[in-house]
């Protein structure tokens, strides 16, 4: 089975339609979706020649019907969550219909299918979480009956529907977690993620151009890696499969020779401490000040409370006896959050921050990792530490313009 991303930057794209869209530019918001049909039919007609036509009409419903809903946002200026997936969903819905003609033009015996019709969700648009069992008896029924026919199913990741038929998506970066998830529902023997580096690595290698191909992981540090910033993975990629022990392996399609890395639920420790070293930029921190925290209880539940009611997750968090300060990376709810906080306590906001994260096993329980990794960043000014929530980090925020020689200095380090 297939599992297919929208091509380029085409997600990016529609957003950028939509947002245009909802600041009332109809026309701004038009142009975008014709040019990327332009774009899209161009690579048709490149790869397809004489068959082009046929894929092209295909397609063509899908942006007529861009174009349509991008007119009735710049008329409302708003679009309703349930809608916004619908219209992003088109660039996998697009992509999957060419993979699927791409294979049949090879002999290749493909069939394409709306995923949306195995993979069911909740209704948390933007960020729909799967419904596991009913995915495994709609995978079986619908998929696994193509493969024992010898057919390859060609679906798109990112999307679902939920039972009532609404489309939604799983988030940024969903496709391979849509693989994952699939992977699992089918018993496969193997999920691979093919995308444009090696493998996992010991650094981001346009940040450490000597960084490493890592052979084999666990599951654990992937995940860790994966959340904490590195952009090979989705951070839910693994689990469907771990959880049914099913390895995880990370190619690169430019490079189908290599063999990537293999991720499986345990893995044996590298030559070094550290496994690899993952950042995460466009962060901010959130530091709350108050002499109530003294000597109290409970007073963590309510500010923790702000959080969870404004569905905004936390990277880190560090605390003393008056202060406590987070991390968060996802900024959309960040002033309603502070006027709760300023409720509470004193609060400071500080952007243009980056998270550092050195992932390896038991690290926590390695006495000097963290005397060399401070030893080595003697120039850079650490603004918060996390060591100890996980065995496997070690974690730390510096200024956003310090980040790239942190990760640099860090790799010399443990792995020149």
């Amino acid at each position: 089975m297939v599992v297919v991303s929208a091509m380029g930057k085409t997600t990016n794209r529609l957003v950028e339609a939509l947002d245009c869209a909802i600041a009332g530019d109809e026309a701004g918001a038009c142009d975008r979706i014709a040019r990327l049909r332009r774009d899209t039919l161009a690579i048709v007609e490149s790869f397809f020649g004489a068959g082009a036509e046929r894929v092209a009409r295909q397609i063509q419903g899908d942006f007529a019907q861009l174009d349509r809903m991008a007119r009735a946002v710049a008329v409302l200026r708003s679009v309703p969550l349930a809608s916004r997936d619908h219209f992003l969903a088109h660039g996998e819905l697009v992509s999957s219909v060419i993979a699927a003609e791409a294979l049949a033009l090879y002999g290749l015996p493909a069939t394409r299918v709306d995923t949306r019709e195995v993979v069911i969700t909740d209704d948390r648009f933007g960020r729909a979480q799967p419904d596991l069992p009913e995915i495994s008896r709609r995978a079986r029924r619908r998929l696994a009956s193509l493969c024992d026919q010898g057919r390859i199913p060609i679906v798109g990741g990112f999307i679902g529907a939920t039972r009532q038929g609404e489309t939604t998506t799983l988030g940024r970066g969903g496709s391979d977690y849509s693989a994952a998830i699939l992977g699992a529902a089918l018993d496969a023997s193997l999920v691979e993620i093919w995308t444009d580096v090696d493998g996992l690595m010991t650094a981001d290698p346009r940040i450490v151009p000597e960084a490493r191909v890592i052979e084999r992981m666990s599951s654990e540090e992937a995940s860790e890696l994966a959340y904490f910033g590195a952009r090979v993975l989705h951070p839910l990629t693994l689990a469907p499969a771990m959880e049914k022990g099913i390895p995880v392996r990370v190619r690169n399609s430019r490079r189908p020779e290599l063999a990537g890395t293999e991720i499986h639920q345990s893995a044996p420790s590298g030559a070094s401490q550290v496994r690899s070293i993952a950042c995460k930029k466009g962060i901010v921190t959130v530091d709350v000040i108050t002499s109530r925290m003294l000597m109290a209880t409970g007073f963590l539940r309510t500010l923790f409370e702000v959080f969870a009611r404004n569905e905004t997750s936390v990277d880190m968090v560090t605390t003393s006896e008056i202060s406590v300060s987070v991390t968060l990376d996802d900024t959309s709810r960040l002033p309603a959050i502070r006027r709760e906080l300023e409720n509470l306590a004193h609060v400071d906001v500080a952007r243009d921050r980056a998270m550092v994260c050195l992932v390896g096993q038991d690290l926590k329980f390695t006495p000097g990792v963290a005397g060399r990794i401070f030893g080595s960043l003697e120039t850079i000014n650490i603004l918060m530490i996390s060591q100890g929530a996980s065995r496997r980090n070690v974690s730390f925020v510096v200024e956003e313009k310090d980040v790239d020689d942190a990760v640099r200095k860090l790799h010399r380090e443990f792995f020149g």
